[in-house]
C-alpha cells in the first residue's frame, strides 16, 4: 500500500472493509462512521485507498458509488476486472469471482470498464 502515513482516519475506514466481504457504499460508510469521521474525510481517504490499489469502486443503482477490497492490485495497476452483483430486493452488493474479457476495440484504448448485474441474491431468490 502506498499510503505514507497510517492516520487514524485511514485505520477506521480500513477496519470497515476488514469486517466485510461485500462491497460498501459511500452512503453506508457515512452512516456508519458519522460520529468518527466527517463526510469529506471519508471521501478523501476512499480516493486515496483506490489510488493505492487497496479498494476499487463502481457505480450501482441510482448512481451510488460502491467500494470493495482489491486483490493483487497496486498503485500502478488495478487487476480486479470482474462484474458486480446488486440485489434489487435487499440491496446487497458484492464482487463476482467470474473472469470477463474486455474486447479489443479498434482505434480505441479501454482504460476502465464496469459491469453491474442486477437481480435477486442467494437469500432473496429462495
Amino acid at each position: 500500500m502506498g499510503v505514507i502515513r497510517k492516520t487514524q482516519s485511514l485505520k477506521v475506514l480500513l477496519k470497515q472493509f476488514q469486517k466485510e466481504s461485500k462491497a460498501l457504499s459511500t452512503v453506508e460508510l457515512i452512516r456508519r462512521l458519522d460520529k468518527k469521521l466527517n463526510k469529506t474525510t471519508i471521501y478523501r481517504v476512499l480516493d486515496k485507498l483506490e489510488d493505492d490499489g487497496v479498494l476499487h469502486s463502481f457505480i450501482g443503482l441510482n448512481g451510488v458509488k460502491w467500494y470493495a477490497k482489491c486483490s493483487n492490485c497496486s498503485k500502478s495497476m488495478h487487476t480486479d476486472i470482474h462484474p458486480h452483483f446488486q440485489c434489487l430486493s435487499c440491496g446487497k452488493v458484492d464482487c463476482l469471482d467470474i473472469n470477463i474479457n474486455i474486447p479489443k476495440i479498434p482505434n480505441r484504448e479501454v482504460i476502465f470498464s464496469q459491469l453491474l448485474i442486477q437481480g435477486k441474491c442467494e437469500m432473496c431468490y429462495k
